[in-house]
């Protein structure tokens, strides 16, 4: 038996292998499976090159778990390892036995997973002691045992062990006893060698039998050395796809669609990526696209590793390419990775286009679970933006679906407003925005549906590439001002009129949490007597703000809407008549008493005249101000007046709760209350 030093430059190595060599301390199962697989990968290149001459036998790999001993054992029926070997590879970290057998037989290897030479070092971060048994497959091999306790101190001593191959005896500590519970052992072979090229058995396959589990006779096989995105596009069926998205989310739904991945230049790359109905939500789930290094799962985190709108979709990709590292941002910053990421925006533009020419109907069909990923990426990567421009839909409240292009050129004629801009309407709910959108269709205009969440962040972007094309929202306006023509319908109230109804009209609008301003319109006689509206852009920022928290100052704005008043409408001459049969002599008193006041403002403001502030004289200033106060009074008094007769009027509050009802914005004790004057009117 020999002893020795282990070739490190720091005796401090050993604990930052135990805590940061990886960010997380399970990926330690993956590294030692992965080796083994490694081994026995050699070995197979070995023989079709005829430098190994003997019989492969059953090639598999096998995890053993030891409760009562403390030990967790990989072994394999691998190429192994003489003791100069162990003394090359083992003893001197970071010399990696992989690289230089790929550069030896780049040509023939088959997939060789380790390229850092310190995936082995993983298993010390949950071991008190690690031993390697390992028998090379060269003819007139003595087998060798290695030990080590976690420090640069280790044993190398020969031993007997019948076949050729290695066992990775991992003595499991205190602190990662978890890893000594068959459950948690079954977990980390699912989540990283499911898909690995050679068998890998753990213990026995069991029967649910006399309410309990028992253990069979067969060797329970833990992954699927042959998945679908190894294989063909030509050799698989829509079933096997569908299958094998089922073996991957077994409680998923079945997906839209799939883009079969299979690149060999400049880089390799291989997948498949799963198109999920995504409905009218961002479901943003970190754990739906697994990264693989030739079959060896690297992360289920994605983030900023793909493009965020990547994230939506579902799947395996898989690269040699990528590096076998379970550090983000070593990942993020790779430069092989970014390749891959850019190609994959590009393919999955690309097949959404081809899917988009080959079956329309089909693309329209799946349109409203696939609009929110589509969106997504034109939002955040301008290069995808440029590729689905061409697919791209909008969908009319009539259920039609138009790319942009093809809605420009119909509804372009009748929707261009008096400064050249062609005015596409919108609807974000078409039964609660109903008589609005009625309106629209009886001037002829085409009204869009578009109520995901990420549609008014898609609008903005629409408006910035195309700005002589506006998105406005079906009831952010009158009819008649939605698409501005030259004519402009005046009122034929008087201003006086107009002035006299405004508090007549918000002495019974409600108060709470948002703002009123009453506006007059000119629509007919035919229209609605009073209508609410809400400013397209203010409008638009609260509804993004709700989703981006650097808008927030738009979301605690208080909501401002229009109050309109058709001054057409017989119903508002009533009100007009009834307020001057009730308050003209009242009001008319409140005139006279404000006559010779404003008379007299006027009479100080021409002494003013062409003079500068420091010239008026004091006595002046003084005598103005009084005047202002005594006019704020009287008006005062005369919106008091207007204030007490709208609140007690009827028609008034009846025809503002209908508003308010079309509008959706009736609820509580106050639709309770107009339901009961509603019976009592009918009556």
């Amino acid at each position: 038996m020999s002893t020795g030093k282990i070739g490190v430059t720091s005796q401090d190595l050993f604990p930052i292998i135990k805590k940061f060599l990886y960010s997380d301390h399970d990926i330690f199962l993956r590294e030692i499976v992965s080796n083994a697989i490694d081994a026995t990968q050699k070995l197979k290149t070995l023989a079709a090159t005829g430098e190994f001459k003997g019989e492969l036998g059953e090639l598999n790999v096998s995890v053993k778990l030891d409760k009562e001993a403390k030990t967790l054992t990989v072994s394999d029926r691998g190429i192994g390892l003489t003791e100069e070997e162990v003394e090359k590879y083992i003893n001197q970290i970071a010399f990696s036995g992989a690289e230089e057998f790929m550069d030896k037989y780049k040509d023939q290897a088959n997939a060789i997973i380790g390229h850092f030479g310190l995936g082995f070092y993983s298993s010390f971060m949950v071991s008190d002691k690690v031993d390697i048994i390992t028998r090379s497959h060269k003819e007139g091999a003595e087998a060798v045992k290695w030990s080590c306790e976690g420090n640069p101190e280790f044993t190398l001593e020969k031993v007997e062990k019948a076949d050729r191959g290695t066992d990775i005896v991992m003595h499991i500590s205190e602190d990662g006893k978890e890893f000594l519970e068959e459950n948690r052992i079954q977990q980390l072979l699912d989540k990283y060698c499911k898909f690995l090229p050679v068998e890998i058995t753990f213990g026995k396959k069991k029967e649910w039998k006399d309410g309990k589990d028992v253990e069979t006779e067969e060797a329970n096989i833990i992954n699927d050395t042959n998945p679908a995105w190894t294989k063909k596009p030509a050799d698989l069926t829509e079933e096997n796809y569908k299958d094998f998205y089922r073996q991957l989310y077994p409680m998923g739904e079945d997906p839209l669609f799939h883009i079969h991945l299979n690149v060999d230049f400049p880089f390799n790359l291989t997948g498949i990526l799963y198109f999920p109905k995504l409905k009218n939500s961002v479901e943003i789930q970190k754990n739906k696209i697994q990264l693989y290094c030739n079959q060896v799962f690297v992360t289920d985190s994605v983030e900023g590793i793909v493009p965020e709108f990547l994230t939506l979709l579902h799947g395996v990709i898989d690269s040699p390419d990528i590096p076998l590292n379970v550090s983000r941002s070593y990942l993020q910053s790779d430069s092989n990775v970014k390749k891959i990421s850019n190609h994959i925006t590009k393919k999955v533009a690309d097949s959404l286009f081809d899917i988009f020419k080959k079956d329309r109907k089909d693309f329209e069909n799946k349109w409203d679970d696939l609009r929110i990923f589509v969106q997504y990426g034109m939002l955040s990567e301008e290069k995808f933006y440029d590729r689905a421009k061409k697919f791209m839909l909008l969908k009319n409240t009539e259920g039609k679906y138009f790319t942009t292009e093809e809605y420009e050129a119909i509804v372009k004629e009748n929707q261009t407003d008096k400064d050249g801009n062609m005015i596409c309407l919108y609807s974000t709910n078409a039964e609660e925005q109903y008589t609005y959108i009625d309106q629209a269709k009886a001037k002829g205009y085409d009204v869009l549906l578009m109520d995901s969440q990420l549609d008014n962040h898609l609008i903005n972007t629409l408006e910035q590439k195309t700005t002589t094309t506006k998105y406005v929202r079906v009831d952010s306006d009158i009819v008649d001002k939605l698409i501005q023509k030259d004519e402009v319908k005046t009122s034929k109230l008087s201003e006086e009129q107009r002035n006299d109804l405004i508090p007549v009209f918000n002495s019974q609008l409600p108060k709470e949490k948002v703002n009123y301003i009453v506006a007059f319109e000119s629509l007919g006689e035919e229209a609605q007597p009073l209508m609410i509206t809400q400013a397209e852009f203010m409008r638009r920022m609260k509804d993004m703000a709700a989703m981006n928290p650097g808008m927030a100052m738009y979301g605690e704005m208080p909501d401002s809407y229009n109050l309109v008043v058709n001054t057409d409408h017989p119903l508002i001459e009533t009100i007009l008549k009834s307020k001057d049969a009730e308050l003209s002599d009242k009001i008319a008193e409140v005139a006279a008493k404000l006559t010779p006041v404003v008379a007299e403002r006027e009479a100080l403001e021409a002494l003013k005249k062409d003079k500068k502030e420091d010239e008026v004289p004091q006595e002046e200033k003084d005598k103005m101000a009084e005047v202002q106060k005594q006019i704020t009074t009287i008006n005062a008094e005369r919106e008091a007046l207007l204030t007490g007769f709208g609140k007690d009027n009827k028609i008034v509050k009846q025809l503002i709760d209908l508003a308010l009802l079309a509008n959706n914005m009736l609820k509580g004790q106050e639709l309770a209350n107009f339901v009961k004057r509603s019976i009592k009117l009918i009556k």
